[in-house]
């Protein structure tokens, strides 16, 4: 209970609570800004974080993870606009609310099912990281190894493009890590004559150029979307007949959130799909959904927040983020030399639980914000686009030359932004691309450990049990898939259902 108490005690600073305050605000501008999402806000922020300290930095960027994450139901709701990806769904039945005049009552569900599906989130993963940073006491760098070989096989299943295609910008991902001095050899590789590649390429400009810059570029195409603001009186906490007919849907949902948001690559987009359906599938009046059913709101924001704790239980525990804005978080701690896994449990317990604090917080100051807040923040989402990107790419420029004082970082986030407006453009998600280049370095560190004490007998680590389970994961979640697809063909009685 000792570090419990004493992460609490570190967020005691006056001045470290303002600096939440002021997150949560920033966080839910940009949860609200139709093209702007948590991951976005998180890699744009992640310079400015460098010269903080780790408690603090870290705070910040789980506090706009959570915030974002909540504030996209505003516009999704009166604007029929989702904020994040992970309030698609709450579009379907917000909306159709807003338009009979009822646009307070949607926010108020939409705030009070954010806030429990938080809170419950964090619970878990107060409980749940520790537990499981435990487990990884057993594993040596075989285990590690093969657990990162697991996360890579993941990005097949994240963000919007086909699995082969998530692959491929998986596989980019692993191959911009590769660049730089190997670890083991100190040999310089693709460094092309740069001395300051001879360290690899870093995380922060790559991630404010293929979240930053390109979704910038993405934007441009759009300059004359124009959008209609509902008008409401108020927003109104859900009644008690809302209550009676939602409460199991909460809970439910926030279970599915959790569950989601720890697997790796999953996150609150995928979180708030199944909670939508699950949300329908258990409904008594199923044939309400998509015009203006409390229940799907409460079960896509539930799940959707819900799934910010529940993704970072691999990260901090295992260094395999669960989602894409944990990837930026997992970056954020590398950058300020913490290690996740077993041992930041142990040698650094005060930072951990401060940071589980710091997401606790901020999910309850969500009912304050938005029962008072979201009809002004709503009116955000109508500041001229010619003055906003500006300002975003502005701030990418500096933030990608404030890390290093290098035009090289500036040219890189540029690179990177150009490359991922392409990949957009084509179908391909920038997001696996992106926790490629995370797990790239540490899949290359954890071989040549593997190899080094397995006296490069590599076959013997399938030999151990916790690294061939790994791997037995790995090849499911490749060819699961393509061999159910197969079975279900040859077999008409598993197609039919019958």
């Amino acid at each position: 209970m000792e570090p419990l108490f004493a992460g609490l005690y570190a967020l005691m600073d006056p001045s470290l609570l303002v600096l939440l305050f002021a997150a949560t605000l920033g966080g839910v501008i940009i949860g609200a800004l139709p093209g702007l999402n948590a991951t976005t806000g998180a890699a744009l922020l992640l310079p400015f974080t460098i010269t903080m300290d780790p408690i603090p930095a870290i705070a910040i960027l789980t506090t706009i993870y959570c915030a974002a994450t909540f504030a996209g139901a505003i516009t999704a709701i009166l604007i029929n606009t989702p904020g994040t990806s992970a309030s698609a769904t709450t579009c379907l039945d917000g909306y159709p609310l807003a338009q009979r005049g009822e646009a307070g009552r949607a926010l108020g569900m939409a705030t009070v099912s954010s806030t429990i599906g938080g809170i419950i989130s964090v619970v878990c993963l107060m409980m749940a990281a520790p537990l499981m940073a435990r487990m990884a006491y057993n594993f040596a760098p075989p285990e590690y190894f093969a657990l990162t070989v697991f996360g890579i096989s993941m990005l097949a299943t994240i963000g919007d493009g086909t699995p082969l295609k998530n692959i491929i910008a998986g596989a980019l991902g692993v191959f911009l890590a590769t660049v730089g001095k190997d670890l083991l050899t100190t040999v310089e590789r693709f460094t092309f004559g740069f001395n300051e590649l001879s360290e690899g390429i870093g995380f922060v400009p790559v991630m404010i150029g293929i979240f930053g810059i390109s979704e910038l570029l993405v934007q441009a195409e759009r300059l004359q979307a124009k959008r209609k603001l509902i008008e409401m009186k108020a927003i109104k906490l859900p009644s008690r007949e809302d209550y009676r007919k939602v409460w199991r849907t909460i809970l439910r949902s926030s279970g599915i959130g959790t569950f989601i948001g720890i697997l790796p690559a999953e996150g609150a987009t995928v979180a708030s799909m199944i909670g939508y359906n699950e949300a329908r599938r258990w409904s008594k009046t199923p044939e309400e959904f998509g015009k203006g059913a409390i229940e799907g709101i409460a079960g896509s924001e539930a799940a959707n927040n819900s799934a910010t704790g529940g993704a970072m239980v691999p990260t901090l525990a295992l260094g395999i983020p669960g989602s894409p804005t944990a990837a930026v978080i997992l970056a954020g701690l590398m950058v300020h030399g913490l290690q996740p896994g077993p041992t930041m449990f142990t040698e650094q317990a005060e930072f951990a639980y401060a940071i589980f604090w710091a997401m606790l917080l901020v999910n309850v100051t969500f009912i304050f914000v938005g029962l008072f807040g979201a009809k002004l923040f709503a009116r955000v989402t109508f500041v001229p686009v010619q003055i906003l990107w500006p300002v975003v790419f502005t701030f990418s420029i500096v933030g990608a030359y404030a890390l290093d004082q290098s035009m090289l970082d500036v040219y890189i986030a540029l690179a990177s932004g150009v490359v991922g407006y392409f990949m957009r453009g084509f179908g391909y998600s920038v997001v696996p691309l992106a926790i490629g280049l995370i797990l790239g370095g540490m899949l290359e560190k954890r071989l040549g450990q593997s190899l080094i004490m397995l006296d490069d007998q590599w076959w013997l680590m399938f030999t151990r049990p916790l690294t061939l389970f790994f791997f037995v994961l790995t090849v499911l979640a490749l060819f699961g898939p393509f061999f159910w697809r197969l079975f279900k063909q040859r077999d008409p009685m598993v197609s039919t259902g019958e």
